[in-house]
C-alpha cells in the first residue's frame, strides 16, 4: 500500500453535513473519483476501499471510521494494521477551526489543536507523526462555543462554496500520494 487516508467525523444522518464531517465528505469524493463505493468492516469499525489515486500505480485505502470523532484512534489503527500501512504513510484528513473557511493545508507531525479526534487518533497510533490534510472552517463566530460549531452544518454561503473546497482537499491528497509532502505542501499552500 502506498498510504492509509481516512477522513475523520462522525457516523450516521444527523451528522453528514456538519463542518465536523469534512473529513468524510472528501473520502467520498476520492471514492467517487476511483469509481468505487466504501465498504463496511466490523474489524476496523470503518467504511473503506483500495484504490488508485491520481494515476498512481500502487493502490491506498481511503477510509471513514464509523466512530465518534472523539473515538477516531481506534478504527485508524486498526486499519494501518490490517492493510499493513506505516505510520508514516498514515494521511488524516480533518476539519481546523484555525484555518479559515476553505483554506486546504497539508503537515505532518504536530500537535491536537484542542481537536479530539487528532488527539485521540494520535493516542492510538502512539505517535502524532502522521500526515494531516487540514480543512479550513474557520472560527465560531461571536461567543458560540467551538463544539456548538464543529456539529452544525455549514451555513449558506459556505454550502455553495464546499464542492469547491471538498474538490480542492481531494486534490490536495492526490498530489501528495504522486508528488509528496513538500510539492504538494508548496503547491496547495501558496494557492490560498
Amino acid at each position: 500500500m502506498v498510504a492509509l487516508v481516512v477522513g475523520l467525523g462522525n457516523p450516521g444522518p444527523d451528522y453528514a453535513a456538519t463542518r465536523h464531517n469534512i473529513g468524510h465528505m472528501v473520502v467520498a469524493e476520492l471514492a467517487r473519483r476511483a469509481g468505487t463505493t466504501l465498504s463496511s468492516s466490523r474489524k476496523t469499525h470503518s467504511q473503506s476501499a483500495t484504490v488508485r489515486l491520481g494515476g498512481l500505480s500502487e493502490p491506498a485505502v481511503i477510509a471513514m471510521p464509523m466512530s465518534y470523532m472523539n473515538l477516531s484512534g481506534g478504527p485508524v489503527a486498526a486499519l494501518a494494521k490490517y492493510h499493513s500501512v506505516e505510520l508514516g504513510d498514515v494521511v488524516v484528513i480533518h476539519d481546523d477551526l484555525d484555518l479559515p473557511f476553505g483554506t486546504v493545508k497539508l503537515k505532518r507531525g504536530g500537535g491536537s489543536g484542542g481537536h479530539n479526534g487528532l488527539k485521540d487518533t494520535t493516542k492510538a497510533l502512539g505517535t502524532p507523526e502522521y500526515v494531516r490534510v487540514r480543512c479550513g472552517i474557520g472560527r465560531p463566530p461571536g461567543q458560540m462555543d467551538a463544539a456548538t460549531y464543529v456539529l452544525r452544518p455549514f451555513g449558506t454561503v459556505e454550502r455553495k462554496e464546499l464542492p469547491c473546497v471538498i474538490d480542492t482537499a481531494a486534490d490536495a491528497v492526490e498530489a501528495l500520494l504522486a508528488d509528496g509532502l513538500e510539492a504538494a505542501q508548496q503547491r496547495f499552500h501558496t494557492a490560498t
